[in-house]
């Protein structure tokens, strides 16, 4: 064996030697070190690359990431969890109204509620090893980066359902490195703090899913459910859970619903061919079976859809574009309060419309997302009986020339707590989204009187119900060639202030404003809620409806309160609290109060208000509207050409107000007094229907103390003097006993008086005494306005206007006819104006003795009863100067018909001449073509009378009637 051995190492050594004496083994030494190190260098390159390559894409992916904020577990979940959410509104007894509309619909819901079919679904189309990485899966990266990179027709994606949620509710839909990046580390970062189950939850309560039914969008998969198949997430079939996992590819796409509800798309191919993917996928993976698979492909999605269902949008338009106003403001504020943020310090309009704005928006995007609970004020039956009742056309009138039909607001206000019960906002709210109620400003006409002119002067001490407003001619301040003008056109003179606010006269409601400290007007506007004035406002215009910039029928509405409630005004409100998805409160109305009026004035203001419903008010036929009784005060309304009309009325308990007219400012048509009058009543006996108790209450308005009820002179508002008593002036009305009157009336003076035409005129000194009456007038010094007396009331019959009769230059000439009428002696008027009574002489029959028998003053009846016996009467006629006409024609009575002896009786006054008598005609009454044969022993008339002399005496006959009262 050794010898072996020794053969084989010597065969060995020489090949060894043969091979050095060749050198060929030293050559493959050479070549072996030579690829050896060849080999070293290129693995260590390689190695180096991979270095170089990893560091530099490590060095890359952080600058990508170095500006994204480290996140904690907390913070994670805040925004994983900060979705969308629909925010529900309730009426008032947390009676459910609806949701608020979002631009996206969303229902969160609990992983164990969702089908199973679903998660699988999902799992297998979007993420079939969701249950195994930890966020990402790096294959399926670099597959997308490389077909990112060699610009592939097919993109087949690497994100994760975790990539995807991180991309949907933190990140933003940007493609770059930058974001992808991110994504990846968060999604990583993610994994690392929450369990499976949630990020499943998560994406399943955020992911897309494009229409429902009724056109709105839709995210979140019981969203997704109930807007697509109308059942809930857990309910979901194969075929449908199928459908809804493959839409989130392409939701607007893949949706089967057109936009705006209006129907299902013609072409459901492109869904349907995705939710077939679907079923691969999910019977590839084991989730169903091959017959499941084959019968979910032969179910009918279209005949399986849902139909398009009632939204609380389209039933309560106007309520919940309020209800989401408001909450709007008042997220708003509470955002600028903690940002320390003060409007009215900005001096910048521009600035502070912006900031005010962007706050908006943020308030809006808050609401909208986070699910509040919102509770209002506003009673479901009776906003729902107002609704209704406003359908009947026959309330409204015509459309304007532009095609516009008739607008109508109104809201019902609580008057202890300032809620709002219900409202009107319009007549169609998909033909005019404008809430009248609450959004439109308009001029309030005469609604303003009582709060801006008659109150705050009351309340000052200035007016009170029973003192003396003029209604007579005015000019405004401003504009002096510009007269202040009535309804109607003419004026009424002097009233008191409660006839002047019954009546809505606009002369003396600005002569009441002309009382009141500008700075006190304005003041008392704001506090009451009408805050929305320009510079130098309110002017005389304003109290009587001129606002520049208008109210709305809220604002209108809420300032009425103020009588209502004893002068304390408590502003209206509508949202009652705001709940946050966890239960927390985050909103409260807070009640408050403040004093406007002392609790005198107010019931004095409202006790005038009851007077409108009585004549000659201008709302008298309203309570007769009302299926009720009720203690009602309020206030009629209209604006310039009728482009408005209001009524403002209100009980113990609620106050509601009414408003008419076009969107855009034209005459309204027709009495719209009425209309709106009948509007009011109308919704006041709908919410009657709903609670009686409510709207008419047993209790009316309760007097305050400090008020009496005092006599004063109508002239003046002072104690009445003992003339206005004779006068018949006195008047009995309701003070303020802090404004009582204290002096005595001194506005009146007895004075002579004759009358002419049947008009009081003032005497003249040389008017004959027995001529005149004692009569009652006005000092001329009393009123400023010098008209004042051209418009005395037709019923102050005693006083006489200050005016003096004027003579007319001549003597009067001789009466034309006499005539006796059984025992009666009767005599024609006087053709001249200046006759203020008329001298009847009697002689005894054959003497020529003349003496005054009686005196008729011209208003009384032109006639004398005759004595017994023979006599011959003649009569003149004396003006207001003094001066006396000739006599008439004599007449005879008694059984002689002989003439005095001389026809030319001795009369000074009888300048004519004698007159030629037919002694043997018997004589014709007035108006009768024949003789009386009763008559014929009786004196004669040398002429019958013409028409026109019986007429002139029925004219006079009738004034001598209307002056038969005067003293």
């Amino acid at each position: 064996m050794d010898n072996k051995r020794s053969d084989r190492r010597f065969s060995i050594q020489s090949i060894v030697n043969f091979l050095n004496g060749k050198k060929i083994f030293k050559s493959f030494r050479i070549t072996y070190q030579v690829v050896w190190n060849l080999l070293l260098i290129f693995f260590v390159g390689v190695i180096s690359l991979m270095l170089f390559v990893g560091g530099a894409g490590a060095g890359f992916f952080a600058s990508l990431v170095m500006n994204e904020p480290i996140r904690n577990k907390e913070e994670m979940r805040m925004d994983i969890y900060n979705y969308e959410e629909i925010t529900e509104i309730y009426f008032a007894n947390d009676v459910y109204l609806g949701d608020l509309p979002s631009e996206l619909e969303r229902r969160e819901i609990d992983i164990k509620d969702v089908s199973e079919h679903l998660i699988n679904a999902f799992i297998a189309t979007e993420d079939e090893y969701f249950f195994e990485h930890d966020g990402i899966v790096p294959k399926a990266i670099l597959r997308a980066t490389y077909q990112e990179f060699s610009n592939s027709s097919i993109q087949t994606g690497g994100s994760t359902l975790t990539q995807q949620l991180i991309k949907n509710q933190i990140l933003t839909n940007e493609v770059s490195f930058e974001r992808k990046a991110k994504e990846i580390l968060l999604a990583m970062r993610l994994e690392n703090f929450f369990e499976k189950d949630e990020i499943l939850a998560a994406y399943l309560n955020v992911v897309p899913f494009g229409r429902n039914a009724n056109g709105r969008n839709i995210a979140g998969i019981q969203a997704a459910a109930q807007g697509i198949f109308g059942v809930d997430a857990s309910d979901l079939s194969i075929p449908q859970a199928a459908y809804i996992a493959g839409l989130p590819q392409s939701p607007f796409g893949y949706t089967p619903f057109l936009s705006q509800g209006r129907g299902v798309k013609e072409n459901l191919e492109p869904s349907l061919n995705r939710m077939r993917t679907v079923l691969t996928r999910m019977r590839d993976k084991g989730y169903i079976t091959e017959r499941e698979f084959d019968a979910a492909l032969k179910y009918d999605i279209r005949a399986n859809l849902t139909d398009p269902t009632p939204t609380t949008l389209s039933e309560y338009p106007f309520l919940l574009q309020e209800v989401e106003r408001r909450a709007i403001e008042i997220f708003s504020m509470q955002m600028m309060e903690k940002d320390g943020v003060i409007l009215e310090d900005i001096e910048e309009r521009e600035e502070r419309i912006a900031l005010a704005g962007k706050y908006r928006e943020q308030a809006r995007r808050d609401l909208r997302r986070n699910g509040y609970q919102i509770y209002t004020t506003v009673n479901k039956d009776i906003y729902d009986a107002h609704q209704q009742a406003i359908k009947d056309s026959s309330l409204f009138g015509g459309v304007n020339d532009l095609g516009e039909p008739e607008e109508v607001g109104a809201i019902l206000l609580d008057n202890k707590s300032g809620a709002i019960i219900s409202f009107v906002g319009g007549r169609d709210h998909s033909r005019e989204s404008t809430n009248h109620a609450t959004q439109a400003y308009r001029q309030n006409g005469s609604t303003m009187k009582p709060l801006l002119a008659y109150a705050p002067a009351m309340e000052l001490g200035l007016l009170q119900p029973g003192y003396i407003l003029a209604d007579t001619t005015m000019y405004y301040k401003n504009e002096p060639e510009k007269e202040i003008t009535n309804f109607g056109n003419n004026h009424l003179g002097l009233m008191t202030a409660r006839e002047a606010l019954q009546r809505s006269r606009n002369v003396p409601a600005v002569k009441a404003f002309n009382r009141v400290p500008h700075d006190y007007a304005r003041e008392t506007l704001e506090k009451v809620g009408i805050n929305n004035l320009i510079k130098g406002e309110p002017f005389e215009p304003t109290a009587i409806g001129g606002l520049h910039l208008g109210v709305t029928v809220e604002q209108n509405t809420n300032a009425y309160t103020v009588f209502a409630n004893e002068g304390k005004f408590i502003k209206s409100y509508m949202i009652d609290k705001i709940v946050s998805k966890d239960g927390k409160l985050v909103y409260q109305h807070e009640h408050q109060e403040s004093e406007i009026f002392s609790p005198q004035t107010a019931y004095l203001t409202l006790d005038m208000l009851r007077d409108v419903h009585v004549p000659p008010g201008t709302a008298p036929g309203l309570p007769g509207m009302l299926n009720f009784k009720t203690d009602l005060a309020g206030k009629t309304g209209t604006t310039n050409s009728a482009y408005d009309s209001w009524y403002v009325g209100f009980n113990p308990n609620f106050t509601m107000g009414v408003w008419i007219g076009y969107d855009t400012n034209r005459p309204l048509k027709g009495r719209t007094g009425p209309r709106t009058q009948k509007i009011w009543a109308t919704l006041a006996n709908a919410a009657y229907d709903v609670d009686p108790d409510y709207i008419s209450p047993t209790e009316g308005f309760k007097m305050p103390s400090g008020i009496v009820s005092q006599m004063f002179c109508g002239i003046s508002g002072l104690l009445p003097s003992e003339l206005c008593h004779e006068a018949g002036l006195v008047k009995t009305d309701l003070f303020n006993v802090k404004y009582v009157p204290t002096a005595n009336d001194d506005s009146l003076e007895r004075v002579r008086f004759v009358m002419l035409q049947g008009e009081p005129y003032r005497a003249l000194e040389s008017t004959p005494e027995e001529f005149t009456q004692s009569g009652i007038t006005i000092k001329n010094e009393y009123f400023e306005d010098e008209s004042i007396l051209e418009f005395i009331p037709i019923d102050w019959e005693r006083i006489i206007p200050d005016r003096f009769a004027e003579d007319n230059g001549k003597t009067p000439g001789p009466i034309s006819t006499v005539w006796v009428d059984g025992d009666t002696l009767l005599w024609s008027a006087h053709d001249d104006e200046d006759i203020v009574g008329y001298r009847v002489y009697r002689a005894a029959s054959g003497s020529d003795s003349f003496a005054v028998a009686n005196i008729v003053r011209s208003d009384q009846e032109l006639q004398m009863k005759l004595n017994t016996g023979s006599f011959t009467y003649k009569v003149t006629a004396v003006d207001v100067l003094g001066r006396e006409s000739s006599g008439s024609q004599v007449v005879y009575t008694g059984n002689s018909l002989d003439a005095p002896g001389d026809d030319d009786f001795d009369d000074p006054s009888n300048e004519d001449g004698p007159r030629d008598r037919d002694k043997n005609k018997p004589p014709k009454p007035p108006g009768d073509g024949d003789g009386d044969d009763d008559d014929d022993d009786n004196g004669v008339i040398p002429d019958p009378l013409d028409e026109l002399t019986y007429n002139h005496s029925i004219k006079k006959f009738f004034r001598n009637l209307l002056v038969s009262f005067r003293i």
